[in-house]
C-alpha cells in the first residue's frame, strides 16, 4: 500500500481528532467523513476493530507504511521493557520526526522530503533516510548550502523551540542535539499502544 496522499483533514475526521496539527478546516467540523455525519448508522467498533484503528491512528500520524510499522513493532517485542511504550519511543527516534519536531519543516511529511532531498546531516554527515533511528546525543543540522530555503526559514520563525525536553535547539547554528530518548509520558501523540500491542499478540 502506497503512503496516503489525500486530504488530511479527512483522515483527521476519520479519528476524531487532529492527527496532523493545528487544522482549520477539521476546527470548522470534526464530524466523521461522509455526507451524513453523525447521522449515518455506524456499528460500534470490535475489540479487533479498535485496536486495528489504533494502529491505523498511529500509522497515519507518524508517516509509517505497513511493512516499516510491523517491522519496528517487531524491533520493540524484542527490546526489555514495555513493548508499547517502546514501540512509540522508536517512533519518535525517527529522523524525520526529530526534523519535524524541531521545526525545521512544519509536518512530518515536509521533514519527510527534507531528508530525502539531503538537506539534513547527522553528525556533519549527511543522511537522506527518513527513518533512521536516532541515539542520545546525536546532532542534527541543516545542510549549509540548504539553511536559505524558504520552506525552512519559514518553518523555523514560527517554531516554538524548548517545547520537547529531549530536544535541545542552537537558533545561531540551526542545529540540535538528541538529548535523550523522551519518556512515554513526555511524548504528545494521544495514541493507546496497548491495543496495538493486542493486536500484534493475536
Amino acid at each position: 500500500m502506497a503512503r496516503y496522499k489525500g486530504p488530511k483533514t479527512r483522515i483527521a475526521r476519520k479519528f476524531g481528532e487532529a492527527i496532523y496539527g493545528p487544522d482549520k478546516r477539521f476546527d470548522r467540523s470534526s464530524l466523521p467523513p461522509g455526507i451524513h455525519g453523525l447521522t449515518a448508522k455506524r456499528k460500534k467498533l470490535s475489540t479487533y476493530g479498535l485496536q486495528l484503528k489504533e494502529k491505523q491512528k498511529a500509522k497515519y500520524t507518524y508517516g509509517i507504511l505497513e511493512k516499516q510499522f510491523s517491522n519496528l513493532f517487531k524491533k520493540a517485542a524484542s527490546k526489555k521493557g514495555i513493548t508499547g511504550e517502546i514501540l512509540i519511543q522508536l517512533l519518535e527516534s525517527r529522523l524525520d520526526n526529530v526534523v519535524f519536531r524541531m521545526g525545521i519543516a512544519p509536518t512530518r511529511d515536509g521533514a519527510r522530503q527534507l531528508v530525502s532531498h539531503r538537506h539534513i546531516t547527522v553528525n556533519n554527515r549527511v543522511v537522506n533516510v527518513p527513518s533512521f533511528e536516532l541515539k542520545a546525543g546525536d546532532i542534527v543540522a541543516v545542510r549549509e548550502k540548504s539553511k536559505s530555503l524558504e520552506v525552512i526559514t519559514e518553518s523555523l520563525s514560527g517554531a516554538r523551540h524548548g517545547k520537547f525536553s529531549w530536544i535541545e535547539w542552537d537558533e545561531n547554528l540551526k542545529t540540535g542535539k538528541f538529548m535523550n530518548i523522551p519518556a512515554r509520558e513526555e511524548i504528545p501523540e494521544n495514541i493507546r499502544e496497548q491495543l496495538i500491542v493486542e493486536l500484534y499478540s493475536k
